[in-house]
């Protein structure tokens, strides 16, 4: 009998629980959220009024023009040779630089020679490599041979057995030379376009000259008053 009403007790007790957690869901949804206590730190209007400071981008930076050019014919030379020396002459077309205005005739019939002498040095240095890469395979067919066929001579019979071997290292390091001069050609052709590009930005023209003339300078000393002969260099803009 205790334990039925102590059930009955528990069971009311929950049911109320569970009654009372509904109505305090159902009232929490209706219930309109209160906005007038929201208090806002800047109305919409202060901030859409408000300027956009450089502060918030990226502060502008000045372009060199001539460092710009410089980039892009060291890249077209890196890629093809000669492409940065003819970028050099649409410079000049463009009239880009101080030099525009002026008779522009030699200075792209000069960048022109560049760029043949650019395929001339590589033509040379082509035919350079075939020849002595031949004469190197010959003598060292006929080192060979006479190596493996001791008192017998294949093709350079005028030779001895070391003008042979000599040849051949002559031929080789030839072609050695070749290469490192590919390079060189290669380093010579980046480095004038760059240079070329960049002088077109500079200020050359008639006012630019220099003077040198004889001077005398002085220095103190414990020992007296010194003076030195110089030579005194003055550059006018």
């Amino acid at each position: 009998m205790q334990k039925t009403k102590l059930f009955i007790l528990v069971a009311t007790f929950a049911f109320f629980l569970v009654n009372f957690a509904a109505a305090q869901v159902k009232d929490t949804l209706i219930k309109p959220a209160d906005t007038s206590k929201i208090k806002l730190s800047k109305s919409l209007d202060t901030v859409a009024k408000k300027p956009i400071t450089r502060k918030d981008s990226m502060k502008a930076r000045y372009v060199n023009p001539g460092k710009v050019a410089g980039r892009k014919a060291v890249f077209r030379s890196m890629i093809i040779p000669g492409w940065g020396q003819l970028y050099n002459i649409q410079l000049l077309n463009d009239g880009y630089g101080t030099r525009a205005g002026k008779s522009q005739f030699f200075q792209k019939l000069y960048t022109g020679g560049k760029i043949a002498a650019i395929y001339g040095g590589a033509t040379a240095l082509t035919l350079s490599l075939m020849d002595s890469r031949k004469n190197y395979k010959r003598f060292l067919a006929e080192a060979q041979y006479r190596e493996d066929h001791p008192g017998k001579k294949l093709d350079l019979t005028q030779y001895s057995n070391q003008g042979i071997l000599d040849g051949k290292s002559l031929y080789k390091r030839n072609s050695q030379i070749v290469y490192f001069s590919y390079g060189l050609l290669y380093a010579a052709n980046i480095i004038d376009a760059y240079v070329a590009a960049r002088l077109h930005f500079f200020n050359i023209d008639d006012n630019l000259s220099f003077r040198v003339m004889p001077a005398v300078m002085g220095a103190d000393s414990m020992y007296g008053f010194n003076l030195t002969p110089a030579l005194k260099l003055s550059l006018t803009f």
